[in-house]
């Protein structure tokens, strides 16, 4: 179906790029690698993409593949998937405030010493 081969698709991304991405990030932070907090931001966004495409498929195909129970619904399908959402959002916004702090320090006059 559809949304198998959606799933297919998405976790061979998943495997062969943001795996690997988080591990790269997970060295970079290790080593205080100067491109740390972009590879956090790309692959946080690469996340949050991901969980985008699944809730949009899900809610696409009438939340046919999720129990209608309302503690199954929100407390595992939203609550336990929706960490998934939030952890790297707040990395995201991070990543971003951390390259923004970066970028306003550059872009301050520099004093020439006489």
């Amino acid at each position: 179906s559809r949304s198998d081969d959606f799933t297919v698709a998405m976790e061979t991304v998943t495997a062969w790029a943001w795996g690997p991405l988080s591990f790269l990030t997970f060295l970079a932070f290790l080593r205080h690698h100067p491109a740390r907090y972009v590879l956090q931001l790309l692959s946080s966004l690469g996340q949050l993409y991901g969980d985008v495409l699944y809730f949009a498929t899900e809610a696409r195909a009438g939340w046919s593949h999720s129990d209608p129970r309302p503690f199954y619904f929100w407390g595992y399908f939203v609550g336990l998937n929706g960490l998934w959402v939030l952890v790297p959002a707040a990395l995201l916004a991070d990543a971003c405030r951390r390259l923004a702090d970066a970028q306003r320090a550059l872009d301050r006059p520099r004093h020439k010493a006489h």
